[in-house]
C-alpha cells in the first residue's frame, strides 16, 4: 500500500473550503514591545462551538477485561481544550492499580491463552478489532477531537484510517515472526527462537492518542506479549473506547490493561515495576530520562524511547518557493504544532529568503483557526492551559531576543487555548525559539548561505528526530540526507507516515524505532538453541 500521507493536500483542501477576512497590519521590527501585531478575524470560530454527538462511556481503568474504579476511589478531570471545561472524571491510578494491572498481565502471559495461541488466531483477533474500529470511525474521531482539540476532519479522514491500517499491518506480521537455522563450526545444530518478551509497560502521549496506541499496542500483541498501557492524563478517553472494542473482538482478559493517571503516581510505578519486562515511552526528553532511570534502577528492563525534536526543514535556493512555503507551513503548523517531528527550524537560502518569508507570512494569516468540529478549520486549540502558556512564553522570548514577529503572537478568542499562527523572521541559532521544542504553532525562519553551513547548523542540536529537505537537485538531496543526523529525512515532503516506515531518533530524540519490522524487535527475545548432531549426513 502506498504511504498514507498526513499531507499538504488535506491542509490545502481545508484552507480552500473556508474564507474569512483578515485584519492585516505591517509589523515593524520588535524590540521587546508589541507593535502593529497582526490580528486574526476568526475569533467567532472559537466562540461558537459545536457540541459533538458522542457519548463518553468509558472512564474507569480496564484491568483483566473489566472496567474498574481506582483502588483509592480517586478520579481526575479531563478537559475540552476548546473551552477549558471538564468533559469527564476519570479513574486516577496509583501504585496499587499498577500492581493489579501488572498482575493481570503477568497471569495472562504466564498462564493465559495469548502467547500460547496460534499466531494465526492472534492475527484474526487483531483484524476483527481493526474492522470494529473502522465501523466506529466517526464516534472515535469525535471523541479524539473533543478530548484533544485536533481538527475533526484530520482525525476522521487521516488518523483513524491510519490506525486501522497499522493494525492490519501488525496482524499480518503475527504469523511471520520466526527464527533462523544457523550454520556452526562442528557437529552441532543451531537454531534461533524469537520469543515474546513478556509483560510490556507502555506510556503514550497526548498529541496523537490513538496513533500512539497503535504504534505501541500493535507490535507488542503481534509478538505475543501482554500489556499495561498508561494513557496521557490529558487524553484518556479514546484508548479506553478502543480497548473495549478489542475485547469485543475476542481479546482474552488481562492481555491489554489500561490505566489512567499522572506521571509521578502512575507512570513512575509502571516504569519501576519489577514484574514489567519491557518499557516503551513516548513523550518529552526530560521525562524520558526519568523513565530510563527508573527502569534501570528496578529490574534493568529494556526501554524504547521516542522523545522530543527540533527538526530542521532546509529550503534550498533552487526550490519552487510556492510549494516549499506550503510544505514548510504544514511541517510546522500541523496538529497545532504539537508534533515531535515538526519542522520547527525553517532554514531558507538567502537568495530566496525574502520571497519565502513574505509568502509564509501570508499563508499563516490565511490559516483557519477555530472550533475543530467545524468544516474547513485547520487549527484547533492547544491541549491545555499549561501548554498554551508555555507557547506564549516562547513567543515572548522570541520578541525579547529581537527576532522579528511577522504575524500572530497572541491568544485567539476569549476562552479555550487557541494561539494565533505565529511567524518569526531574523531568527538566530542561539535564541530559545531556535533551540527548544516549543510544541506549538510558532514558525522560526532562519537564513543560510551554503550547504556546508546549513549542515553544520542543522546538526547543532541535542535532538535528531527528523529533518526535511526541499530541492530540485538530486545531488544536493543525496548530500543532505546522508549528512543530517536524524532518524527520518523527508525529501520534498514532510510528515509522510506509513505502517512500514520506521520512526525514531538520533541523539536525545530517543532509543529504538517504532513501526515497521524494527518495532517487532522491541518486543522479542532471541534465544539460541544448540544441540549435537551425531553422524551428520552433511553440515
Amino acid at each position: 500500500m502506498a504511504a498514507r500521507r498526513i499531507s499538504w493536500l488535506l491542509s490545502r483542501s481545508l484552507s480552500a473550503s473556508f474564507s474569512h477576512d483578515l485584519s492585516c497590519f505591517s509589523p515593524g521590527r520588535n524590540s521587546g514591545g508589541w507593535r502593529n501585531i497582526n490580528r486574526f478575524s476568526t475569533a467567532a470560530a472559537v466562540e461558537e462551538l459545536i457540541t459533538p454527538q458522542v457519548q463518553i462511556s468509558y472512564t474507569h481503568n480496564l484491568i483483566n477485561g473489566q472496567f474498574v474504579d481506582a483502588a483509592s476511589g480517586k478520579t481526575f478531570p479531563t478537559y475540552d481544550p476548546r473551552t477549558g471545561e471538564v468533559l469527564a472524571h476519570v479513574a486516577e491510578s496509583e501504585a496499587e492499580d499498577i500492581n493489579r494491572a501488572v498482575s493481570a498481565a503477568r497471569k495472562a502471559f504466564d498462564e493465559g491463552p495469548w502467547p500460547k495461541m496460534t499466531a494465526y488466531e492472534r492475527s484474526r483477533i487483531m483484524l476483527r478489532f481493526a474492522d470494529l474500529v473502522e465501523k466506529h470511525n466517526d464516534e472515535l474521531a469525535a471523541l479524539e477531537t473533543w478530548n484533544n482539540g485536533k481538527p475533526y476532519e484530520q482525525a476522521a479522514k487521516t488518523e483513524l484510517p491510519m490506525f486501522v491500517r497499522l493494525f492490519h499491518y501488525y496482524a499480518g506480521w503475527a504469523d511471520k515472526i520466526h527464527g533462523l537455522t544457523v550454520p556452526a563450526d562442528g557437529n552441532y545444530h543451531l537454531q534461533t527462537l524469537h520469543e515474546p518478551i513478556g509483560v510490556a509497560g507502555q506510556i503514550i502521549p497526548w498529541n496523537f492518542p490513538l496513533l500512539m496506541f497503535a504504534w505501541k499496542v500493535g507490535p507488542a500483541l503481534a509478538c505475543g506479549n501482554t500489556i499495561v498501557l498508561k494513557t496521557a492524563e490529558q487524553t484518556p478517553l479514546t484508548a479506553l473506547y478502543v480497548a473495549k472494542l478489542f475485547h469485543e473482538a475476542g481479546l482474552p482478559p488481562g492481555v491489554l490493561n489500561i490505566v489512567n493517571g499522572y506521571g509521578p503516581t502512575a507512570g513512575a510505578p509502571l516504569a519501576s515495576h519489577m514484574d514489567v519486562d519491557k518499557l516503551a515511552f513516548t513523550g518529552s526528553t526530560d521525562t524520558g530520562k526519568i523513565v530510563l532511570e527508573l527502569a534501570a534502577r528496578s529490574n534493568l528492563k529494556p526501554v524504547t524511547l521516542e522523545l522530543g525534536g527540533k527538526s530542521p526543514f532546509i529550503i534550498c535556493e533552487d526550490a519552487d518557493v510556492d510549494k516549499a512555503v506550503e510544505a514548510a507551513h504544514f511541517a510546522l503548523f500541523f496538529n497545532q504544532g504539537q508534533c515531535c517531528c515538526a519542522g520547527s527550524r525553517t532554514f531558507v537560502h538567502e537568495r530566496i529568503y525574502d520571497e519565502f518569508l513574505e509568502k509564509s507570512k501570508k499563508r499563516a494569516l490565511r490559516r483557519v483557526v477555530g472550533d475543530p468540529f467545524k468544516k474547513g478549520v485547520e487549527q484547533g486549540p492547544q491541549i491545555d492551559v499549561e501548554q498554551f502558556e508555555k507557547v506564549l512564553r516562547y513567543i515572548r522570548s522570541g520578541i525579547e531576543s529581537n527576532a522579528t514577529l511577522e504575524c500572530g503572537g497572541g491568544r485567539l478568542g476569549s476562552k479555550g487555548f487557541f494561539v494565533e499562527p505565529t511567524v518569526f523572521s531574523n531568527v538566530q541559532d542561539n535564541m530559545l525559539i531556535a533551540q527548544d521544542e516549543i510544541f506549538g504553532p510558532v514558525q522560526s525562519i532562519l537564513k543560510f548561505k551554503d550547504i556546508n553551513e546549513v549542515i553544520r547548523r542543522a546538526n547543532a542540536t541535542r535532538y535528531g528526530l527528523a529533518a526535511g529537505v526541499f530541492t530540485k537537485n538530486v545531488s544536493t538531496a543525496n548530500t543532505l540526507m546522508r549528512a543530517l543526523r536524524a532518524g527520518t529525512v523527508w525529501i520534498n515532503c514532510f510528515d509522510v507516515f506509513d505502517a512500514a516506515i520506521p520512526f525514531g531518533g538520533y541523539k536525545m530524540s530517543g532509543i529504538g524505532r517504532e513501526k515497521g519490522i524494527y518495532s517487532l524487535h522491541n518486543y522479542l527475545q532471541v534465544k539460541a538453541v544448540v544441540s549435537p548432531v551425531n553422524n551428520p549426513a552433511w553440515l
